[in-house]
């Protein structure tokens, strides 16, 4: 008889997946404030930078469904070191490309696949496989909250390096610190991948990728992931210097990056706990709705620094508490067996969404000297992220009962 691998700690689980988390999103989520330095160095357009992060963000989403058929397949373990390792080499790839196919190719491709293996896609696959259904959305909010503390983090800590360093040292010094996500990923080595078979699993990848795109609560999740995809990243990456334009100080752009940071702390463990006791798509559609109302009163008011951090402490709360609902229900309709090649499906749909909502900040800025176009964009996308979230169904997806094998 077949007996399930033993399951990891859940303590050594969450502070490792955390941590993890912590780096690699902390680390990204500053990529903003190089928007300037980078292209008034090498005298480039906004939308050469932003093409390169949209870049990043695109092959961050195909490498993620590779990534997580691998971790199905073989434990996250190796997938995480690899993403370290490809991590240091693109951010110091990103520091001394001297032409925008480099830049490009550093910062968006390299880059991009490195954060497929270090994020929610590989680290909640873990979570599924090792996590009982009544914690796992509490567990997946706790990971997910280490990953705005890390944007809480690190966004001072790299304004800090690139004041007191310069913009390429800082970059190096970054390097060094995404390597220490593999000494890390061992505290996510499964019992159940350490021999040459994997654990048991009902369906084949084709079987579980046919079942998911014919459903239609997971298209509709990926829609919704989609917009908020497009939301954040375009105000991750243009809002520093949307700021500047304004005639407000980085330090300001800094502070703000680093309070929705801290505020996504308490949203996205509030978020993991809710959705243990209400309806996840519940949450989610409260979510996208109050982003775009967020959004709206930001545009209408004076701006200051007061109403900047105003409004970033209340994106906070909304900024990626959409992760731990969002992969709990895929969790819950399809089971853990695939939750990382299905997370990385639907993170895909979310990348695509971030590459044209950061590249459309960069080209229309470019084209009309105003971010303006895609802040009314990203307010009526929020609208319909919520409207389309509202029909998911969350129950466990019904299959046919397998035939009992024969016995002698």
């Amino acid at each position: 008889m077949q007996t399930s691998p033993p399951r990891l700690s859940l303590t050594q689980l969450l502070i490792c997946g955390a941590a993890i988390v912590t780096l690699s999103m902390g680390i990204r989520h500053g990529f903003g404030l190089w928007l300037q330095p980078i292209t008034q160095a090498k005298d480039w357009s906004r939308e050469t930078f932003a093409f390169a992060i949209a870049i990043q963000n695109l092959s961050w989403g195909v490498a993620g469904i590779f990534a997580g058929m691998v971790a199905d397949r073989f434990g996250a373990f190796k997938v995480i070191v690899l993403g370290a390792a490809l991590y240091a080499l693109g951010l110091v790839g990103m520091a001394h490309a001297n032409t925008p196919l480099l830049f490009t190719l550093s910062t968006g491709v390299l880059i991009g696949v490195a954060q497929a293996g270090t994020t929610y896609a590989v680290v909640y696959g873990v979570i599924g496989r090792n996590v009982s259904a009544d914690k796992r959305s509490w567990a997946m909010g706790i990971t997910a909250a280490a990953g705005s503390f890390g944007q809480f983090l690190m966004v001072p800590t790299e304004g800090f390096l690139i004041s007191h360093f310069g913009w390429q040292e800082a970059l190096s010094l970054l390097g060094f610190a995404a390597l220490l996500m593999a000494p890390l990923a061992w505290g996510l080595r499964e019992p159940g991948f350490a021999g040459s078979a994997p654990p048991p699993r009902e369906q084949t990848i084709v079987q579980a990728l046919r079942e998911a795109f014919k459903y239609p609560s997971f298209q509709l999740l990926m829609a919704g992931y989609f917009v908020c995809g497009f939301q954040v990243v375009f105000i991750g990456v243009h809002m520093p210097s949307y700021l500047r334009d304004k005639g407000l100080s980085p330090q300001v752009a800094s502070y703000a990056l680093a309070l929705i940071g801290l505020f996504n702390v308490f949203g996205t463990y509030a978020a993991g706990v809710l959705g243990q006791k209400i309806p996840k798509k519940n949450i989610l559609a409260f979510i996208y709705l109050a982003r775009a109302v967020t959004i709206s009163v930001f545009l209408i008011a004076p701006l200051s620094p007061t109403s900047v951090y105003v409004f970033s402490s209340v994106m906070g709360l909304l900024w990626l508490s959409t992760i731990p609902p969002t992969n709990a229900t895929v969790a819950q309709i399809f089971g853990v067996a695939h939750l990382s090649m299905l997370g990385g499906f639907v993170f895909f749909s979310h990348q695509i969404g971030s590459f044209l909502g950061v590249w459309l900040g960069g080209y229309l800025y470019d084209k009309t000297g105003s971010y303006d176009i895609v802040w009314y964009i990203a307010i009526a996308l929020g609208v319909m992220a919520a409207l389309v979230n509202l029909p998911v169904k969350e129950a466990a997806i019904a299959r046919p009962a397998r035939p009992a094998p024969a016995t002698a």
